[in-house]
């Protein structure tokens, strides 16, 4: 039959996508007409908006006015004096030695990048699984998906401080997974992999053959004295040197306070890096020189690193309580969400609970089932909110006595 001239072809695979999490949210308070006796206070999108460190805003600006500046097309794989920064930055904070030619290259954030990988190492002929936690970042789905593969889900139990039950994989679905996704420090849990954890994935890995992507973009922001283990870093304690059939992604975004700046990189085995590089070419999305030059900048300094985990830690500090006492929640490793259990508030519904606390108290939370799906007759986020404490100290305080008052049952 012929198609009809003015009928679009469009990619059936689109159809696959749900809706990202912030249009089901928007949908949910459709109608809903919010007190107007309280100002508005969004937990809802982890979107860092403590200020940028003056002195990246004047790299840029430096960057700018330098040569090249933006009179001329960058490369793909960047330029050595930002891979070799990030490298760096791998070992010292790491203690990880890689080449920056060969197993470091910038990308344009993790989230550009993580989807990109899944479309360089998929082949959708081979019926193909992408594996990934659940709760997790709809990215991963997305990317598993446009790249013709197949989404498998593994929970995440509260019982083991949200630890990704990776036992509870069949053998059969191990054999067909091309490409896992991990996330540690974990979102929305804020849970870290422990050394074990990454031995028996790395024994999988070896086993059936799949490569391991690592989401490493909040390893800067924790509460604990020891900061979380990397990828890298577990690999490199194994003995895994070559860092075999694995890559870690991580950004500016959440460590400098600069989602808008998309700058990030990606590291590990070179092999992979030489095929992410030749997609990569391809795909055209090679990072502004100006942004290189900054990016550089910012990793190389540690002070306003630790400067913003200290408002993180004195924020958490004195939220977290707040809340505990009303929700099921606690100081998580790291990240900065707290992923809370409602109980029976609003008889249990996620849903229920953010539109109420919404219409009642102006403030957003993200429901906890839009941020997992159902799998094997379970949506482990289901009876859950995540809570982004992104904003400064005030206003985190200020939503988390309305949030008591809620939950205790004082309505407006």
């Amino acid at each position: 039959m012929r198609r009809t001239a003015n009928r679009a072809t469009m990619n059936p695979r689109l159809r696959l996508l749900q809706p990202y999490p912030f249009e089901r949210l928007r949908q949910l308070f459709d109608g809903i007409t919010p007190n107007p006796d309280y100002s508005p206070i969004s937990l809802g999108i982890g979107e860092p908006r403590h200020p940028t460190p003056p002195f990246l805003k004047q790299a840029l600006c430096d960057a700018t006015l330098g040569q090249p500046g933006l009179a001329g097309y960058p490369a793909t794989a960047g330029e050595a004096l930002l891979r070799e920064a990030c490298a760096h930055w791998l070992q010292r904070r790491y203690g990880v030695q890689l080449d920056p030619l060969t197993q470091v290259l910038s990308v344009n954030g993790s989230r550009e990048a993580l989807f990109a990988f899944a479309q360089t190492v998929i082949d959708p002929a081979a019926d193909a699984i992408v594996l990934c936690p659940n709760p997790f970042y709809q990215i991963y789905e997305g990317a598993a998906l446009l790249a013709g593969a197949t989404p498998w889900y593994a929970p995440s139990l509260p019982e083991r401080n949200f630890a990704v039950d990776w036992d509870s994989v069949p053998d059969d679905v191990w054999q067909r997974t091309r490409l896992l996704f991990v996330c540690s420090p974990g979102n929305p849990t804020g849970a870290v992999m422990p050394l074990e954890e990454w031995r028996k994935l790395f024994a999988l890995s070896d086993r059936y053959g799949f490569v391991m992507a690592s989401d490493e973009c909040y390893s800067e922001i924790y509460f604990r004295d020891d900061a979380p283990l990397g990828g890298l870093e577990a690999a490199m304690r194994l003995g895994r040197h070559d860092f075999r059939k694995l890559l870690m992604f991580t950004s500016l975004s959440k460590r400098s306070n600069v989602p808008g700046l998309r700058s990030g990189f990606v590291a590990g085995d070179a092999e992979l890096i030489r095929s992410f590089l030749l997609y990569r070419t391809y795909h055209g999305c090679a990072m502004s020189p100006v942004v290189q030059r900054a990016s550089a900048a910012a990793w190389s300094d540690e002070a306003h690193v630790t400067d913003n985990r200290r408002q993180y830690r004195d924020k958490f500090a004195q939220v977290t309580p707040l809340l505990s006492d009303v929700l099921d929640v606690g100081l998580p490793d790291a990240g900065f969400y707290l992923w809370a259990g409602i109980g029976q508030s609003c008889g249990g519904s996620d849903e229920a609970f953010a539109r109420a606390l919404y219409q009642h108290y102006h403030v957003t939370v993200l429901p906890g089932s839009y941020l997992a799906r159902e799998a094997r007759g379970h949506n482990p986020g289901a009876g859950r909110i995540r809570m982004a404490l992104v904003a400064e100290t005030e206003p985190c305080l200020e939503a988390a006595h309305r949030i008591r008052a809620f939950v205790q049952g004082h309505h407006p």
